[in-house]
């Protein structure tokens, strides 16, 4: 079966409704209707997803200038301007990238879309963040990066699609347990920490009805994921105050919707 073949256009997809909200081109009818429901029901959602767009591109530079040059990219999304092998090869030309997703469509745009340096090496494959071991044991991944070697792991506006929440611990676990010493946890994610009672009122009624996919976490449950890990100034704070290269009054601020951003390193 080929990938097309296996791309449903009528259910929405987290990676074209993010390319959607991003201003992209790679989206269907489905994913712009469910974008716009969310977008309406929380009208920040749009400036927050371009504010994780933003960390993922600080928070990668300050693993490449740490001296990581090597990345696992769980969750690639639809390529946009400034994707993981394009900053980190710009810091180091022989930096190494893997791309994982597990939308068909998001494989076939990345490789005729995303060519690194051909100093470097930059992989994809199509698998499911809820099976690690296989992203761990896939062929693309084990010919791209030297397992004694630290590796930039991202996990970023992904883990909130995964809704059991022992499931979702667990995946992080096998992923970091993986990596060698030095290597990095970099991860973003949807929460209701920031909002009012009606405001988390409204969004528990809309993931119930199915309106929602992202299952919002606490501050609490996400410091639990980096447990055993140093985790690196300035913490578990909103996606925009993550080493910020703006000022504050230019970043988005909402009650309604919020994103945590982290980086940290195991020993």
């Amino acid at each position: 079966m080929s990938a097309h073949s296996r791309i449903d256009t009528s259910v929405p997809h987290p990676a074209r409704r993010y390319n959607y909200w991003l201003g992209g081109k790679d989206h269907f009818e489905a994913d712009r209707q469910s974008g716009d429901a969310i977008e309406r029901a929380f009208p920040i959602v749009v400036e927050l997803a371009r504010a994780n767009r933003a960390f993922m591109r600080r928070s990668v530079k300050f693993l490449a200038d740490t001296g990581i040059r090597q990345f696992l990219d769980i969750g690639t999304g639809l390529p946009a301007p400034d994707n993981t092998h394009e900053i980190a090869q710009r810091v180091d030309p022989s930096s190494r990238v893997v791309y994982v997703d597990n939308d068909p469509i998001v494989m076939v745009h990345a490789r005729a879309l995303m060519q690194g340096d051909p100093r470097g090496r930059t992989a994809y494959l199509e698998a499911d963040l809820r099976d690690p071991d296989a992203i761990l044991a896939h062929p693309a991944l084990r010919d791209t990066l030297d397992p004694e070697q630290p590796v930039g792991l991202l996990l970023l506006a992904i883990l909130h699609f995964l809704h059991d929440d022992e499931q979702t611990a667990a995946v992080v676990r096998r992923l970091v347990d993986s990596l060698p010493s030095g290597s990095y946890l970099a991860l973003s994610h949807g929460t209701m920490d920031f909002s009012t009672p009606e405001g988390v009122a409204a969004y528990e009624k809309m993931f119930a009805a199915g309106g929602t996919d992202v299952r919002a976490r606490s501050k609490a449950t996400i410091d639990e994921y980096f447990d055993g890990l140093e985790i690196v100034d300035p913490g578990i704070v909103a996606v925009s105050d993550w080493r910020p290269e703006d000022r504050a009054e230019e970043r988005p601020v909402s009650t309604d919707l919020g994103i945590y951003a982290v980086v940290g390193r195991k020993a």
